[in-house]
């Protein structure tokens, strides 16, 4: 009786140690904060006036705040200015320098489509993106690459697919040092989650894919491939919520709808990570895409998956 009580409390004294090597583990690296989530939010959507192309001064107000809250991760940003139509705009651009050979590029648009708030399209990107860039400041002597943050305007129609997109801006900026980039990393829309079964997909793909819509999408072309392995294996560790790969040509609906898109024209290899957009959210591209559909504690694990994926990647 004695040596059965005394093996029962050394296997819980065993189990209570592990749980606090594990718990040890996860806090000595920075994490993704909700709380964080949600402040950015506030300060992305107005309440009044709508972040579109006809709102340069909107526009304007939310790249500045943007470069201000990068600043206070002692980030420097440098607006990448262009006209369009008489109208000035401009990508955010800002660069973790930790000076390694190759950079790695974190970018979400800020631009919203029409007169909505854009919470998930795409204000949860731009967050996600901010949040990474807070963690990786902390994280900096970890890092085996420098690290761009780009937020881009224009991404939204009547600019979609035009050289006027901030991406298409960028990417071709970039395309003469593109062999020093070792990958693209789009944020678009991470926060918009949903465990009936509502998931749709492109033709064909179904039968392949789950029908809940309750996970996270990597999404590349053949040359980014990897990117999109890495991405999926960090959410694997990270154990808190499902990733599923898709890797595809860009005539499939779907899979070049975002600013991954330039990078791919212009040779440089790209993944979106993606709650799938429209497949899932019917609130996309309506007045209905406010803060109170998403999901902050599943945008913290996809994001954590991205500070976790350029910190293994080599």
């Amino acid at each position: 009786m004695r040596k059965t009580i005394f093996k029962t409390l050394f296997v819980c004294s065993l189990c209570f140690i592990s749980s606090l090597s594990l718990a040890n583990l996860s806090s000595n690296r920075h994490q993704a904060e909700t709380e964080n989530l949600s402040v950015y939010l506030n300060q992305i959507i107005s309440s009044s006036k709508y972040r579109n192309h006809t709102q340069v001064e909107e526009l304007n107000r939310v790249s500045a705040w943007i470069q201000g809250q990068m600043q206070k991760f002692g980030i420097p940003c440098d607006f990448q200015n262009y006209m369009v139509e008489s109208n000035r705009y401009r990508n955010v651009v800002c660069e973790l320098n930790v000076g390694a050979a190759k950079n790695l590029i974190v970018g979400a648009h800020y631009d919203v489509h029409s007169e909505t708030d854009g919470a998930d399209d795409n204000a949860s990107g731009v967050v996600g993106v901010l949040e990474t860039a807070r963690i990786l400041a902390k994280e900096k002597r970890h890092l085996k690459h420098n690290v761009e943050f780009v937020f881009y305007t224009l991404e939204e129609p009547p600019y979609f697919r035009t050289e006027q997109m901030g991406s298409a801006v960028h990417a071709k900026a970039m395309e003469k040092y593109k062999d020093r980039i070792a990958g693209v990393f789009i944020l678009e829309m991470i926060g918009y989650f949903d465990q009936r079964n509502i998931q749709e997909y492109p033709a064909g793909l179904k039968f392949f894919y789950p029908a809940h819509g309750n996970f996270i999408g990597a999404v590349s072309n053949f040359d980014s491939n990897s990117l999109g392995s890495e991405y999926c294996a960090a959410m694997k560790q990270i154990n808190r919520l499902d990733c599923q790969r898709l890797v595809a040509p860009s005539f499939v609906t779907g899979v070049d709808f975002s600013d991954h898109l330039n990078y791919w024209n212009a040779g440089i290899p790209a993944v979106m990570i993606t709650d799938t957009a429209f497949f899932r959210n019917k609130n996309y591209h309506t007045v209905n895409d406010k803060v109170e559909t998403l999901n902050l504690q599943k945008m913290k694990h996809v994001i954590d998956g991205v500070v976790l994926t350029i910190l293994n990647i080599k």
